[in-house]
């Protein structure tokens, strides 16, 4: 018969209200936003300000707050095309080299003399000029002793390194097939920051792929223009430790191979020569937040891993009473002296920071330095104003398709087609509801799942429809027909829905951006239409039985 148990009808209705609470922040769209980037900023160690602290008041923390992911084509935003300089790269590692070099070849001084750094030549190549060319050979053998084999399965059998001899200089240069190796770490760790740097501003479901051997693709959805994009990947965020020679107040002067010259963040005519081999980098940081200082100014914090650590504080040890320079983005932060020894692997840097220029950098450190510094061949702004006309679209096909669907239901099958458009309602609410529980992204394409599924939600209805009609012809009574009904309606409305479903998850395997957009509001209209067809539809009808007790029925 009609009956349903209490259980059953609780659990119902709770999963319909769970649904339009879920769904309730997108029709509030902004303030919900506002809400969920200060809640992420606070925790993510950002220092409260006033815009964080107006956008947790722009929603209440009882009510859910998740709100459905718009993408480009809806939201607007920013796309970017942009080339690695990998030869950045390539200059940071035979920098990396030097010190091995030096303390290698200042072992066979007897036979060598004198060793110094060249500084001018390609960027991949380390040059050393020996006093005591006779010994360049035996010079050239040290060096080779320090090659390693390659870390990567093209690279098998070989070597990092090729070193050569002519006249009294050494050169070092990367081999091919370190170069690729190294090209292919490059991408991915740039893949990988730029995903955590957009990730840590706030942005939603970016698209950060790689073409080709050195070029990204970048789209965020809510950037407000390229130029903004752009300021914030393209910073690398640098952070390295050196010591300090001397300072001066020529930014002109020229420097030896083994000196940088750096100039101060604070006094622009304060210039800083520095040994270019950093003591500790970023690379070595565990942890960054912002801070404020003794004096109440915004600082930002810094936590080194345990290897750090150790080289942090063993030089600190044997340098107490020398400057210390802490550089980013190859300025000097600040160049204190050291007192004593800081064994912890902790510090601050302070500086002429705002908060928000303190949670910027925090941000910044932790995700990591870009290994190399980015060319931007490409850039484009996609409109909020072309987002919304797309929006406005979606908006008016779904309500046409909604008021034809209600029309037709009305006139084929009276108050029961009113019960089934009122399930429609709340299964485009539902709908709407998961994809803010995943944290789904809505493009246009998936704006055309959900109209596909409003015009296939009253399939099943349609289908129990027509067997009660079936069954009160052969003169049951109305709630013996109803029953009937749905019992025999259920297996068509089931296998009718698995083979779509199906569609929609070989679509989601197989497909790529619009095209996953459309299967994962396609699979969720699906299975939240059977929800409706088969349990709030009968759940209506049940209520008003109950509560009228028709002698005969019309359907």
């Amino acid at each position: 018969m009609l009956e349903i148990a209490l259980w059953k009808r609780l659990s119902i209705l709770i999963v319909c209200l769970a649904g339009l609470a879920m769904a309730l922040p997108n029709v509030f769209y902004t303030r919900a936003e506002r809400h969920n980037d200060a809640v992420t900023a606070i925790e993510r160690g950002a220092v409260m300000t006033d815009e964080m602290q107006a956008g947790l008041e722009q929603w209440p923390d009882v009510l859910p707050s998740s709100v459905i992911n718009l993408g480009l084509d809806l939201r607007g935003g920013a796309h970017l095309l942009a080339e690695v300089q990998l030869e950045d790269v390539y200059a940071s590692r035979i920098d990396s080299y030097w010190p091995e070099v030096r303390d290698t070849l200042r072992n066979l001084r007897d036979q060598l003399g004198g060793i110094r750094r060249v500084g001018d030549g390609p960027v991949d190549e380390l040059r050393v000029r020996v006093s005591n060319a006779d010994g360049l050979q035996a010079a050239v053998d040290a060096v080779r002793g320090l090659a390693q084999p390659i870390v990567s399965l093209s690279g098998v059998g070989q070597t990092d390194i090729d070193v050569s001899g002519a006249g009294d200089i050494v050169t070092l240069r990367l081999s091919d097939a370190e170069r690729a190796a190294t090209d292919d770490r490059t991408m991915a760790q740039s893949l990988e920051i730029i995903r955590r740097r957009v990730d840590e501003a706030g942005t939603r479901e970016p698209t950060i792929q790689r073409q080709g051997n050195d070029r990204i693709l970048i789209q965020v959805p809510g950037i407000g223009s390229a130029q903004e994009l752009k300021e914030l990947i393209g910073t690398t965020a640098k952070l390295t430790f050196h010591p300090v020679i001397r300072q001066t107040t020529d930014g002109t002067e020229r420097v030896g191979g083994e000196e940088l010259l750096a100039p101060s963040l604070d006094d622009p005519g304060i210039y800083y020569i520095l040994e270019r081999t950093p003591v500790v980098t970023g690379d070595d940081l565990t942890d960054s937040q912002p801070a404020f200082d003794q004096r109440g100014q915004p600082a930002v914090t810094f936590r080194f891993n345990p290897a750090g650590a150790r080289a942090f504080g063993v030089y600190t040890a044997e340098n107490v009473g020398a400057l210390f320079a802490v550089v980013l983005d190859n300025e000097v932060v600040t160049a204190p002296r050291i007192n004593e020894p800081i064994p912890g692997g902790s510090g601050q840097i302070t500086g002429n920071f705002s908060v928000e220029e303190a949670n910027r950098q925090a941000i910044l450190l932790r995700a990591g330095a870009l290994p190399a510094g980015m060319e931007f061949l490409e850039e484009r702004t996609v409109g909020p104003e072309l987002g919304q006309d797309s929006i406005d679209a979606g908006k008016i096909a779904s309500l046409v398709a909604m008021a034809a669907v209600v029309v037709f239901m009305i006139l084929s099958y009276g108050l029961f087609g009113a019960f089934a458009t009122i399930a429609l309602g709340i299964n485009v609410a539902l709908i709407f509801g998961v994809l803010s529980l995943i944290g789904g992204t809505l493009t246009l394409p998936g704006i055309a799942g959900i109209v596909l599924t409003i015009g296939m939600a009253v399939d099943a209805n349609v289908l129990v429809f027509e067997r009660i009609r079936e069954e009160l012809k052969t003169a049951r009574g109305p709630a013996r027909a109803i029953a009937l009904g749905y019992e025999r309606a259920l297996s068509a409305i089931v296998d009718a829905n698995i083979t779509t479903f199906i569609v929609a998850v070989i679509l989601f395997t197989l497909g790529s951006g619009p095209v996953r957009g459309f299967a994962v509001t396609l699979g969720i209209g699906i299975l939240t239409s059977v929800f409706t067809a088969i349990f709030v539809t009968r759940l209506l009808i049940v209520f008003w039985f109950e509560r009228r007790r028709p002698k005969q029925i019309e359907v």
